[in-house]
């Protein structure tokens, strides 16, 4: 008879796995949420629509190309931002961030899963606003490699952005500026009204916020092509580098 050796063999899973577990288990928690559902799904979903189909404010024609774009842009926020400066938070508040960060999968790995499970929501997201998009009369064209590019790179500002803020601030601080913020984005950034309705002296400063570069950019790459740009490039990168060093410098885990 063979002999069966059942004895314990400690040790952790090998990184990728213990990531890819956690960005499972992130997204199911996110995907089970009413609220995050509410944040990133539906309200960019139901805005899009209405304001295609509405006549509610001055937006340039052919509505759905000015919109779309847009929405896109409020949807990286919505899950990259406001709902993981959110749910970070409150389990920064509640000691989960603490005892994850000391077990083997480690406060790298914690914060690479959360990323994977932002990046899976987003495409989700995509999916579904490009759906709705061609619906009610978007004809998408250009380059589809520089919006992505773009769509990356606004998911790595807005959640440095999102971390550094649930890492600085109490949960309930956190719950009230990030809704806040999302808000006042979602009026001053170009994102569903044009920024020709502000003052040129004023035009100029909201130019350099990152939602309206990721929206101004995705206009241009899903209607010019490559050509995007180089604004956008330029201060989605600039507020990438300074938010991520701002987060590990400042992001406190208890």
């Amino acid at each position: 008879m063979t002999n069966l050796d059942l004895s314990p063999a400690p040790g952790a899973a090998p990184i990728g796995r213990r990531v890819a577990r956690h960005a499972s288990m992130e997204l199911r928690l996110l995907l089970r949420n009413g609220e995050q559902l509410l944040l990133t799904i539906v309200i960019p979903t139901v805005l899009l629509v209405v304001l295609v189909r509405a006549p509610l404010a001055d937006i340039p024609k052919p509505r759905s190309a000015f919109l779309v774009p847009g929405v896109l842009a409020l949807a990286v926020m919505s899950t990259a931002f406001t709902g993981l400066a959110i749910a970070t938070g409150f389990e920064r508040r509640y000691g989960v961030l603490r005892r994850l960060g000391a077990t083997p999968l480690g406060r790298v790995g914690l914060l690479v899963g959360k990323t994977a499970a932002v990046l899976a929501v987003e495409v989700l997201q995509v999916a579904l606003l490009v759906a709705v998009g061609i619906a009610v009369g978007w004809h998408p064209h250009g380059s589809i490699a520089a919006a992505v590019g773009l769509v990356l790179l606004g998911t790595i500002t807005f959640s440095a952005l999102g971390l550094l803020m649930a890492g600085t601030l109490r949960a309930e601080a956190t719950l009230a500026a990030a809704n806040l913020v999302y808000l006042l984005l979602l009026v001053v950034s170009g994102i569903a009204f044009p920024l020709t309705d502000f003052s040129a002296s004023v035009r100029d400063w909201l130019q350099l916020l990152p939602s309206a570069a990721l929206a101004d950019g995705l206009r241009a790459a899903l209607s010019q092509g490559p050509a995007i740009p180089g604004r956008a490039w330029v201060v989605l990168a600039v507020w990438a580098l300074v938010a991520s060093a701002a987060a590990a410098r400042w992001f406190r885990w208890a």
